[in-house]
Order: C-alpha cells, then structure tokens, then sequence
C-alpha cells in the first residue's frame, strides 16, 4: 500500500477541526520515537481490522480535552466526566473515519471497533509494538494533541 500516513493524519486530523470544532490546530513533524507515558491526560483508541489492521490513538492534555468538548458541544467543561471522554473517543472515531476513506481509495478494506478511552493523573499506554507506527504532533491554543496511527499485515 502506497500511502503517506502522515499527510492521511494530517488531512483527517484537519478536516475534523475544521468542520466539526471550527478550532484551528497546526500539525507538525511526525515523532522520531514513541510515546508511552502521559500525565493528567486523556487518550482514545480505536481498534481497526481487515486487510489490515492496527490502532489509532490520540493523547491531549486534559486542558486540550476540555478546549475540544467546548467546542463540540458548546459548553463550558472544566472537569473530565463521561462528556469528556465520550468527546475524545468520538474524536479518534471521526478522525479514523476520515483516514479509512484513504485507505479504501487505496483499495484497503478495514472495519473499526468501538473506541476505548483513558483518563488520568499518570499512565502509560503501550501495546502492538511489532507494529508500524506515524504519531503527529497537533497544536492548539491549549496545547498539544497527538495523534498516532499503528499498522501491521494480519497473519
């Protein structure tokens, strides 16, 4: 499969600010190296199979997470409850949704799971190492969102 993942990050990660948050964020450069731990955050993943499978995550601060409900539904939110996190999940969903549509331009067929969210003061998030992985860093007023996709053939 010949397809730039980080561009495919870029534009569904964008395309989802642009129309769903009306939020401007600026991408930045892929990662050299992996990120595991996160301190007063919150993280969603969705899971992905078919002709290939893989994950993708994004991890933002908690000050981001709220920035983001905010904005998607017009609150104020200053505390992380099941708005919060039901926010980022749908956010990983959206923005691999948009990256799905590539991958089926691409003539790659995937199926998404139901996205799983993290919160807290301190953890680490790891797994699927063997895997390919692109994370794209994202600023915001409010911080750093990043958001990161891990691929790998099924067996």
């Amino acid at each position: 499969m010949d397809l730039d993942l980080q561009k495919q990050i870029i534009d569904s990660t964008q395309a989802v600010f642009d129309t769903m948050l009306m939020m401007p964020l600026t991408p930045g450069m892929s990662l050299a190296e992996k990120v595991y731990e996160f301190k007063n955050s919150i993280s969603g993943m969705l899971g992905f199979a078919g002709e290939i499978q893989g994950m993708l995550t994004i991890h933002c601060p908690q000050e981001v997470a709220f920035a983001i409900t905010s904005a998607l539904l017009g609150m104020d939110v200053d505390e992380v409850d099941a708005d919060v996190k039901d926010t980022v999940g749908e956010m990983a969903n959206m923005i691999l949704g948009g990256i799905k549509d590539g991958f089926t331009e691409h003539g790659v067929e995937i199926n998404l799971a139901v996205p799983t969210v993290l919160a807290g003061r301190s953890y680490r998030v790891s797994g699927m190492d063997d895997a390919s992985w692109t994370t794209v860093p994202f600023y915001l007023d409010e911080g750093e969102l990043l958001v990161e996709l891990k691929l790998k053939a099924p067996k």
